[in-house]
């Protein structure tokens, strides 16, 4: 019964940390996640051409 104290409701440890302010701007930053985009899509490809 390791880790059970933790996972009582209503204790503060119960709820997960909220994003903070930067965090949610990355999040709804067009320009941001268009660039990240790319970047896992060239990853991906990366990936595919050292496949075949």
């Amino acid at each position: 019964m390791t880790g059970i104290a933790n996972k009582e409701p209503y204790q503060q440890a119960y709820y997960p940390p909220a994003p903070t302010r930067f965090t949610r701007m990355m999040r709804t930053l067009f320009l941001w996640q268009a660039v990240r985009f790319f970047v896992i899509n060239l990853r991906m490809l990366k990936l595919m051409r050292h496949d075949h």
